[in-house]
């Protein structure tokens, strides 16, 4: 089986956050960062920073926990970021 990852994307300003999974974290922050579908959330709202990410050996497990955190409350989500990289810097 492939193996995934789940990102957190965030605008300049750190007031937007997006969940998503895919199999490739490089290649997916590229498409997000040039904008592919201009409707998209991610480009309506400028997300283009990665601030938080999990790989994991296999694509289901990620998509778990895509769902789990998107079912979490923002305060989770900011709390994971900052345990990590507490500058919010970009790290792609």
């Amino acid at each position: 089986m492939k193996p995934g990852f789940i990102y957190i994307l965030t605008n300049k300003n750190n007031t937007t956050l997006y969940v998503g999974v895919t199999a490739n974290l490089e290649q997916r922050v590229k498409q997000h960062k040039s904008k592919m579908n201009r409707k998209s959330f991610t480009a309506r709202y400028n997300l283009d920073k990665l601030v938080y990410f999990e790989s994991f050996q296999m694509i289901g497990d990620a998509i778990a926990r895509e769902k789990q955190l998107k079912a979490g409350s923002r305060a989770k989500k900011i709390a994971l970021i900052e345990g990590l990289n507490p500058n919010w810097d970009d790290l792609s």
